[in-house]
């Protein structure tokens, strides 16, 4: 069993499968508060080019040939990437897999000049913000209430931190 990260496209077929787990995620989550046929909307908000360098990343790690667990970021601002798909096949969760791309692709921002990330995620998925929390994200809404108060939750992180170790590997 290997794994690699590979720096791709959302257009790549090796991506396909694991945007199509995503979106059916996003449908069986959210179908009956977004309305039905909205997360294929949600996944074809964003142009593929938006995650193409020099302004964005598009990451799967690999196992073996096969996407298994991926993300992405885009220009929010000139200091700011915004995280967005973070996602792990839903048969390998709970393996540190997501926190793997999570660090590589904030590894990328800082290579590729930004100083904080910005993402949100859902109010269904408790999952996901318990990951920024532990990685040391930022929430910037109240957690002491109901999330689905909020619908969006967003979180913020400084990666300013990164910017000697990644000049130091390259």
């Amino acid at each position: 069993m290997t794994d690699s990260f590979l720096y791709t496209t959302p257009l790549d077929p090796l991506a396909q499968p694991l945007i199509q787990a995503l979106t059916w995620e996003y449908e069986t989550r959210y179908g009956d508060y977004w309305g039905a046929g909205d997360g294929v909307k949600e996944m074809n908000r964003y142009p593929a080019e938006l995650f193409a360098p020099p302004d964005g990343a598009f990451l799967l790690l690999l196992r073996d040939g096969a996407a298994i667990a991926g993300g992405a970021f885009k220009r929010l601002d000139e200091h700011t990437a915004e995280m967005k798909r973070v996602w792990t096949h839903a048969d390998l969760r709970r393996q540190g897999l997501a926190r793997r791309v999570l660090q590589e692709l904030e590894a990328q921002a800082a290579r590729q000049g930004y100083s904080r990330i910005y993402l949100t995620t859902g109010f269904r998925q408790p999952e996901a913000a318990n990951l920024y929390l532990r990685s040391g994200y930022t929430a910037l809404f109240d957690t002491a209430v109901d999330p689905e108060i909020h619908g969006k939750l967003p979180f913020e992180k400084d990666i300013n931190a990164l910017a000697p170790v990644v000049r130091r590997r390259a």
